[in-house]
């Protein structure tokens, strides 16, 4: 509950309450121009034809609850995935990213479960950033590895961990909870440094650590 009342919580909250304010204004914009499209149908038909039976209008009703049923079950979001990071446009990669992101918070400890707050804001910010890099440089191909692979990664390898296990120390290594939080605290500061360098264009030095969290783990022996 504290989380929730936190500054970070009402955050997070606030997004989640602009996503969903944002999908249903996109479902009834596309139900008001199925309203027009049906009714200057109706209108053709009247004009050209004889006039629109009750029946005709009842018809066209029904047509237009069953369109407007499409379109919301349609505009259904699927469940966030690793595929579906991996497959999003650059732009959309921070947006798809942070969505999977609270996904997995509930599963994640609670150390780790508030570094996502600090990430997800910073993905948020970083999202505009992204329209002015091309998704070909190296640079987008940095972004990428971190946002679509590194960070998934991090966050699966500790879900193989059995749970029992996560917060045991082993043979003298930090355990797998502390190694999460560890990377998951390394990932903010490289978004942090990533944001810094688009927001000044230096677009050339985004991949100058483009291994940092792979080298990191690798000499580490991952998470144990």
């Amino acid at each position: 509950m504290l989380r929730r009342v936190s500054p970070e919580g009402r955050a997070r909250a606030a997004r989640e309450q602009d996503k969903r304010r944002r999908a249903t204004m996109r479902v009834v914009g596309r139900c008001l121009l199925a309203l027009l499209v049906i009714g200057l149908v109706m209108a053709v038909v009247g004009a050209s034809t004889a006039p629109v039976t009750p029946i005709g209008w009842l018809a066209a009703l029904v047509v237009y609850a069953l369109t407007c049923a499409g379109i919301a079950y349609a505009s259904r979001e699927a469940p966030p995935s690793t595929a579906g990071i991996a497959g999003a446009s650059l732009v959309a990669l921070p947006e798809r990213t942070a969505g999977w992101l609270e996904q997995q918070r509930a599963a994640l400890p609670a150390p780790a479960a508030r570094l996502l707050d600090g990430i997800e804001l910073r993905l948020e910010a970083m999202a505009p950033q992204l329209r002015e890099l091309d998704p070909r440089s190296a640079g987008a191909d940095a972004v990428r590895n971190l946002l679509a692979v590194e960070l998934p990664n991090l966050i699966e390898r500790h879900h193989r961990i059995p749970a029992t296990l996560r917060a045991d120390e082993r043979d003298g290594r930090p355990s797998a909870d502390a190694h999460l939080a560890n990377g998951l605290g390394i990932v903010d500061a490289e978004i942090a440094r990533m944001t810094e360098q688009l927001a000044r264009g230096a677009f050339d030095e985004l991949a100058t650590q483009n291994r940092f969290l792979e080298l990191k783990y690798e000499g580490e022996g991952g998470l144990g």
